[in-house]
This record gives structure tokens, C-alpha cells and sequence, in this order.
């Protein structure tokens, strides 16, 4: 077994990091009262996504980070195709720890703004994600779709059949970022497409610790689902790309 780089790793956490900060950002500007962005709605939550998809990625790369997953998912995937079972152990942590800083951020850069906003779920939303309707089978249903299209056309958008001589330098996060916006834009409306556990464990234990003004339960009852949802549907989706020959 051999560990990943510290490069590798600090580009997990920093790029997660990035990834919550404005991921999660976009959305407390559209749901926190007296934010000049209060009410932008899912367009710009998506978009807001989609970009913050691209810097996280690009901050890993630039950091050493060859991998740039930035979600359990993929690094489980990532450890079906290669073996490397090493990658669960050093870059899931410090996914979770660095979704859990960019979760901090978020609630000290909209600092005034917790204390005008009473809508408990808004605050909570700002966070982690939550179904439109409450139904756990359907609801996990809906994230391993998500999780399954996102390491599906990832991988394809890769191969080799479609770029012969790779990816040209710096175009792998603008495809990966339009992908998540997509993704955002045709299957989120359900749960919110955490389509990542870290994403959303990370920011819901920030949530849970904070002393956010009249923060209401931090969900725990569904917390399960964007972490288990994910991940199953990376794996589905590995076996489609073997049983396809996409690999």
C-alpha cells in the first residue's frame, strides 16, 4: 500500500474546502434575510454550484493533486477501478474535514445574517441538504441517480475514445463543473443533489456544533441518505462503466 502524497491529500481538504465556501455560499446568499442576493433562486444555486464544482477542482489540481475528487464518491469508485483502497483512508478525511471548514466559513462570512433569518430549514439548507418530500426510498433512489450520472459522464467525458491525446490542461474542471450543473438543473429538485457525502456530512456536523441563532435540528434523521446514496450509486455506476467497456 502506497499512501498517497501530502500534495495529494492538502489538495482533498483545500479543494473541498473551496468547494463548500462557495457551493454553500451561493446558497445562504439566496436564503439568509437582508442578503443583497436573498431570493435568486435555484438557477443561481445551481450555477453558484457548478462554479464552485470548477474552482474546488482547479484549486486541487494546482496544488499537486492529480486525483481532485473531492467527494467520497468518486474516491470510492476511483478505488473499485484502480485498487489503491489506500485513497479511503487519507483523502475521505480530509474531504469531510475540509467541507467541514468550508461550513465554518460560510457561517462567519454571513455572520449578521443568522439572526434576521427565522426560517429554521433555511438556515439548515445553507448547510446540508434536505428532500423536497420527505421519503427515504425515494429520496435515496434520487441521489444514487444523481451520484451514477455524475461518475457515469465523468468517466466518459475523460475516455480516451473521446480525447485520444487526454484533456486539454485545465478544461478537466469546466467540464466536470458543467456536469454538476446539469445534474443540478435536471435531477436536483428532489433532495438538492448533495451527490457527495462530504459535501453534506461536513457542513451538517458544522451546523450541529455552531452556535448559529435560533438554529433549528441539524437533520440527522435523514443524514443517511446523501452519504449512503452516493456511494452506492458510484459503485453502480463502475459496474456500468466495466460492463459497457468504458474503461
Amino acid at each position: 500500500m502506497v499512501s498517497p502524497s501530502l500534495a495529494a491529500v492538502m489538495g482533498e481538504f483545500v479543494g473541498t474546502f473551496v468547494l463548500i465556501v462557495l457551493g454553500n455560499g451561493v446558497v445562504a446568499g439566496a436564503l439568509l434575510k437582508k442578503s443583497k442576493a436573498e431570493n435568486a433562486g435555484w438557477i443561481s444555486i445551481t450555477a453558484g454550484w457548478a462554479i464552485a464544482v470548477f474552482a474546488g477542482v482547479a484549486v486541487s489540481a494546482a496544488l499537486g493533486d492529480a486525483d481532485g475528487h473531492l467527494n467520497p464518491a468518486f474516491t470510492v469508485a476511483s478505488v473499485m477501478m484502480t485498487g489503491h483502497a489506500e485513497r479511503l483512508l487519507y483523502y475521505i478525511p480530509a474531504q469531510v474535514l475540509g467541507a467541514l471548514c468550508g461550513g465554518i466559513a460560510v457561517w462567519l462570512h454571513y455572520r449578521p445574517h443568522w439572526e434576521l433569518t427565522e426560517d429554521k430549514d433555511a438556515k439548515l439548507g445553507c448547510f446540508c441538504t434536505a428532500p423536497a418530500v420527505y421519503s427515504p426510498g425515494w429520496n435515496l433512489l434520487s441521489e444514487i441517480i444523481g451520484t451514477f450520472v455524475l461518475v457515469l459522464v465523468a468517466t466518459a467525458l475523460f475516455s480516451k475514445r473521446i480525447a485520444p491525446a487526454g484533456v486539454a490542461p485545465g478544461l478537466g474542471p469546466v467540464l466536470v463543473g458543467a456536469l454538476v450543473w446539469g445534474i443540478g438543473l435536471s435531477l436536483g429538485g428532489t433532495t438538492g443533489y448533495a451527490i457527495n457525502p462530504a459535501r453534506d456530512l461536513g457542513p451538517r456536523i458544522a451546523h450541529a456544533i455552531l452556535p448559529i441563532t435560533g438554529k433549528g435540528d441539524s437533520g440527522w434523521k435523514y443524514a443517511w441518505v446523501p452519504v449512503l446514496g452516493p456511494v452506492i450509486g458510484a459503485a453502480l455506476a463502475v459496474a456500468a462503466i466495466r460492463g459497457l467497456g468504458m474503461a
